[in-house]
């Protein structure tokens, strides 16, 4: 891989990871058009490490907050730390739904779905559920202290749906999570959080399929400067969206997953299967 393949896929990842795009989709579309697939998730896992240490820095007082409120909780039963308590459990509940599914699923995602065809589909279907939760269905006005572990499994099993190519894992929480009721600003921070432990998990599982023939192949230059690249577009990535969805809708993230979606069902190679 060469260095400008590293950086054009850093930034791919590094700004679909957060945004309800789908980030697995457009490091495809990017693959189909560099013509530079690499087999099996080796890299991709290598890029969402990058991207969940973004998180993790920029939202370090959020999970040592909610962290440091769990376990003491176990000493000092207040309110506050109750709160935390809670909602570290949700966050556990739903990686937990996700994790378990998306075992039971891995063989049912087969390259059949890594397609042109299927990853328009499920981008068109993600943008009809922003389009859903943005004109149809009513913000609510429940925040972190007023969840429940229903909300925690609903968003369990929409994040769930994003094994499946095109459907954006972020797209799928906030939708969920505004679908029980919850506040904006308290669906986008669980919907943040949510992706560390679900990607370190994912990394964990995937430990024995990393092939070192790939990290060889691409090279030791192209991974650092991928790595790199992809931590700071990721940053980039957060403070944009959390700074948009502030002031505008979740419905221009839609009009781009039609865009996106025509783009790959006419002028990709629709015969394509790409084996990651």
């Amino acid at each position: 891989m060469s260095i400008i393949e590293a950086i054009i896929f850093g930034i791919v990842q590094g700004l679909t990871e957060f945004l309800p795009i789908s980030s697995t989709a457009h490091i495809v579309i990017t693959q189909l058009i560099l013509g530079t697939p690499f087999p099996g998730l080796t890299f991709e896992i290598y890029l969402h490490i990058a991207s969940v240490l973004a998180v993790m820095i920029y939202f370090r007082k959020d999970l040592i907050e909610v962290i440091i409120g769990f376990f003491s909780y176990f000493k000092t039963r207040s309110k506050k730390n109750r709160v935390h308590f809670l909602f570290g459990i949700y966050i556990l509940i739903a990686t937990v739904i996700t994790g378990v599914l998306g075992m039971l699923l891995k063989d049912f995602v087969g390259d059949s779905m890594k397609t042109p065809p299927f990853i328009a589909s499920a981008l068109i279907v993600t943008g009809l559920g922003l389009i859903f939760i943005e004109r149809v269905h009513q913000y609510g006005a429940r925040t972190e202290k007023d969840m429940n572990f229903f909300d925690a499994i609903v968003v369990g099993l929409g994040q769930t749906l994003a094994v499946l190519p095109g459907i954006s894992r972020s797209g799928a929480t906030l939708i969920t999570a505004l679908l029980v009721g919850l506040e904006r600003d308290t669906a986008v921070r669980y919907s943040f959080l949510l992706v560390i432990p679900v990607i370190l998990g994912s990394t964990v599982l995937a430990v024995g399929d990393v092939s070192k023939e790939v990290f060889s192949a691409i090279g030791t230059p192209a991974l650092i400067i991928s790595f790199i690249t992809t931590f700071i577009f990721s940053w980039l990535g957060i403070i944009w969206l959390i700074d948009f969805l502030k002031r505008s809708k979740l419905i221009y993230f839609a009009i781009y997953c039609f865009a996106a979606a025509i783009f790959v069902y006419f002028f990709l190679d629709v015969t394509t299967i790409i084996d990651i």
